[in-house]
């Protein structure tokens, strides 16, 4: 039998022309060729397959994000301005495309995941998404990768009950403000405090709203939180209330940004522990999916650790049981 199961990359070379400003600015294109370089040197290689992704539709992107706020964007990136709404969300000429293709990406990995018998997508993409807001682009984030794609897996393939598991350093609060009043998207978030850490979202009270209440799920760990209180929180808290909610299908919002090496948060999360992490997540797949898992690359800003963490991760996720 072979150690891994297979596993499907999205990825496209226009992610790279997204010019944040030069190497000062954590979200940089070599954080995708460091991820390309350890997973070509990597036993799960062989078991790779690479796909490349197709850029979203407007249609696909206004199930959440306003219309001005998009003429805004490419018009912003089409004049040449250098960044929008803050000067964190660096942008160039090229972004806008980029931007099309990194939501496109997730898109592609359903449509792999449902019509070509893919189980395990990681869409190896940028810039991220889970910050980004209605009509607001935020902490490098720019259209919500996560949120566009849970709602194409429920309009274009009927899966209704769709969760969320975020386990970026930082709180997805433009996931959380998307799907905080919808009963059928389990929002969870497993990250460092909102007092000490970006964006100041993410209490442990904040459990959604109206018809939604019930459904978001917040887990903030204090600075200095290790590998035991990540899986302790999964084990208590995350694991029995996906049972309760009984997903369809199970988005991860992957970020590395937690990795002790990274000074973006105060996290101390080992490489060891994104490998557990993987195959947690290809269990929760397994249990309620049929296997099938969408992964989305979201933070991680140390290259070396974020390169090995990810490699660690898919690693975990392919490991045949």
């Amino acid at each position: 039998m072979t150690p891994y199961r297979p596993l499907t990359i999205i990825n496209h070379p226009h992610y790279l022309a997204h010019d944040t400003g030069g190497g000062d600015h954590p979200e940089c294109p070599e954080r995708l060729r460091l991820i390309d370089r350890q997973l070509k040197a990597s036993p799960l290689f062989p078991y790779i397959t690479e796909k490349i992704a197709r850029k979203a539709l407007r249609e696909d992107i206004l199930v959440y994000h306003a219309e001005p706020y998009l003429f805004r964007l490419e018009e912003t990136a089409l004049k040449g301005q250098t960044y929008i709404d803050h000067h964190d969300n660096q942008i160039c000429f090229e972004s806008y495309e980029a931007i099309l293709l990194a939501v496109g990406g997730c898109l592609t990995g359903i449509d792999w995941l449902e019509e070509q018998g893919s189980d395990l997508v990681f869409s190896c993409i940028r810039p991220p998404g889970h910050h980004a807001e209605r009509a607001m682009a935020l902490g490098f984030c720019f259209v919500n990768n996560a949120v566009v794609a849970a709602r194409y897996w429920q309009r274009r393939y009927g899966r209704r009950k769709i969760a969320v598991i975020d386990w970026d350093a930082h709180h997805g609060n433009g996931i959380q403000d998307a799907f905080e009043e919808d009963p059928d998207v389990f929002y969870i978030s497993i990250h460092e405090h909102p007092t000490f850490s970006f964006p100041g979202t993410g209490y442990a009270e904040e459990k959604g709203l109206g018809p939604g209440v019930g459904t978001t799920l917040n887990i903030p760990l204090p600075p200095g939180a290790d590998d035991s209180m990540f899986l302790r929180a999964l084990s208590k808290f995350v694991e029995p209330a996906l049972e309760l909610f009984q997903p369809e299908r199970i988005i991860v919002s992957a970020g590395f940004d937690g990795h002790v090496l990274d000074d973006m948060s105060g996290l101390s999360y080992s490489t060891e522990l994104y490998g557990v992490i993987g195959e947690r997540m290809a269990a929760l797949a397994d249990r309620y999916c049929q296997g099938k898992l969408l992964s989305i690359l979201e933070g991680g800003y140390h290259l070396e650790a974020l390169a090995a963490s990810v490699e660690r991760y898919l690693l975990g996720l392919a490991k045949c049981k």
